[in-house]
């Protein structure tokens, strides 16, 4: 690839209108395919949290944070559990976007994850901005190893903390053999992203119905993630009569696990699995399925 590509955002993924593109079909007539993403991350108790739920005394940030770390850690211990209950009860799988150094810190998260068939993503080694990194190369290299030594094979996947991506990372990811990812949140369809490496897939992901949107910047009210992601489905479900869609819900154990909001969780997939023609995925199952409808 040219120097350029690098630098231009349109060059990696050129624009084309959802309605001037070979038509794709969904199995089974199926007009949307569903993802659920559950973000298991560790942060750090000697960094600043990104997001806090108390504001600092006097406005004087102090570390440690205990009761914003808190508020996270609150997610992996029990809010988590809530999510593999409310999936499980429904045969549903969830895509796991986890930091690699997670399956060490949170390893029966992990393996409850793993044992449930639950597609593994790549989140950063730790919760830190792309950017941020040293060595990109090696916190992604070090995030499959970690994945593939817990589960038996790499992460397919890939969700950069925070959707964070410098010039140069989906080249690096592509190297590393990652086949999908979710930070370029532009479209209702999986789409081609182009790297030196070959072709990546952009598998829909969200930042409308995502938790820490909705709960954690925009404060909205407990039972928001059921409103919106209903009446986000109900539009997919119309417009995928005449070409297929594809939804993201993106959660977080601290967020949407609490007990307060996973009831509304729970009445989204209900409400969601009262259609039909509804296909319930993984991010690696809908890139599958795209392979087959759009070879590279």
């Amino acid at each position: 690839m040219s120097e350029t590509l690098g630098h231009s955002l349109r060059g990696r993924i050129p624009y084309q209108p959802i309605h001037r593109r070979p038509a794709l079909k969904l199995p089974d007539g199926a007009r949307v395919a569903v993802w659920t993403i559950v973000n298991v991350e560790n942060w750090l108790t000697e960094g600043a949290m990104p997001r806090a739920v108390l504001p600092p005394p006097m406005g004087q940030p102090l570390l440690p944070d205990v009761p914003n770390w808190a508020w996270h850690e609150y997610g992996n211990r029990v809010g988590f559990w809530r999510f593999l209950d409310a999936l499980n009860a429904r045969g549903l799988k969830a895509t796991f976007a986890v930091n690699g150094i997670a399956c060490e810190t949170y390893p029966e998260v992990c393996a409850a994850a793993r044992d449930a068939g639950w597609d593994f993503m790549g989140h950063g080694f730790v919760q830190r901005p792309m950017h941020k990194l040293d060595d990109q190369r090696a916190a992604i290299r070090k995030t499959v190893e970690a994945i593939k030594a817990f589960t038996g094979k790499p992460p397919r996947g890939w969700e950069s903390p925070g959707l964070t991506e410098t010039d140069e990372t989906i080249d690096i990811l592509a190297e590393e053999g990652i086949e999908y990812v979710a930070d370029w949140v532009l479209d209702d369809q999986p789409v081609p992203i182009a790297t030196r490496a070959g072709r990546v897939v952009s598998v829909p992901y969200t930042v409308e119905v995502n938790d820490v949107v909705i709960s954690a910047v925009q404060q909205q009210p407990s039972d928001e993630i059921f409103r919106r992601g209903r009446d986000q489905f109900d539009r997919l479900y119309q417009e995928g009569a005449t070409t297929p869609r594809v939804m993201a819900i993106a959660i977080h154990p601290y967020l949407t696990g609490v007990p307060h909001r996973i009831k509304y969780l729970e009445a989204l997939y209900d409400y969601i699995l009262g259609h039909g023609n509804v296909a319930m995925w993984t991010g690696a199952e809908i890139l599958d399925w795209y392979k087959t409808q759009v070879p590279a």
